[in-house]
């Protein structure tokens, strides 16, 4: 397996963090974007604003999106951990908000999805009954966030890269003590190493003291791949 060696460089944005061989990067970090060059950007590109550019109104531009804004309008000074950036960068007020919400992720879901959680493999009978293997093991995600891994009492079963997962859905809820519904139940939909599309299925150990450890990884691993599901959309958009 390739090594996820980092190296410092330097953009026009600011200085990023970046793997040396992209291959191995996170499948949850972003690419930088083009920036709209000076001379097509006459007007601040808030259509609520649109105030003209000129000696004493300078242009600033968003580092999440590269467009072109006023002072007022791209003011906001966020970590932006998806572009790997060292220190805070310039956003925009629409990314933002985006940026915000996406750096709940990285701050919380992404520590419980490597801590890891304990399940039992999910099963179905001929009759199509489904049942509970009552063998117990881990799941959890690489260090270097590129690979669902397995530990414990599942024989057979591959890692699993995220850029590989097709779907994730919750195959049952739970409602907490806070009144939030929380999945103990998912299924991963995935192209395996010889591109057959398969499914594991696991469901969270009821009663013990890992339960809600698990139902949290759950939950972490829908936004995991709700981040990389529309990355994959933007990607296709821009190709």
């Amino acid at each position: 397996m390739a090594k996820s060696e980092k190296k410092l460089v330097k953009s026009h944005s600011g200085y990023r963090m970046v793997c040396v061989d992209e291959k191995v990067s996170s499948p949850f970090t972003l690419s930088e974007p083009q920036w709209t060059s000076d001379n097509e950007c006459a007007y601040c590109q808030n259509m609520d604003c649109q105030l003209k550019f000129d000696f004493f109104q300078r242009k600033h531009h968003c580092r999440r999106c590269g467009h072109c804004f006023c002072k007022k309008c791209c003011g906001y000074l966020i970590a932006l951990p998806r572009m790997c950036f060292i220190d805070p960068v310039r956003h925009c007020s629409g990314c933002h908000r985006i940026t915000q919400s996406e750096n709940e992720f990285f701050d919380k879901h992404l520590k419980t999805l490597t801590a890891g959680g304990q399940f039992c493999l999910h099963t179905e009978d001929n009759n199509s009954n489904s049942t509970i293997d009552t063998k117990s093991f881990k799941c959890l995600l690489s260090p270097d966030h590129r690979f669902i891994q397995f530990e414990g009492n599942i024989e057979g079963q591959e890692k699993i890269p995220l850029n590989k997962i097709q779907a994730v859905q919750i195959a049952a809820v739970k409602m907490d003590q806070q009144g939030n519904h929380i999945g103990k139940g998912i299924a991963i939909h995935y192209f395996n190493a010889v591109g057959n599309n398969v499914c594991i299925k696991m469901s969270v150990e009821e009663g013990t003291n890992n339960t809600k450890q698990a139902m949290s990884w759950v939950a972490a691993m829908q936004k995991a791949f709700k981040m990389i599901h529309e990355s994959r959309a933007n990607s296709q958009d821009q190709g």
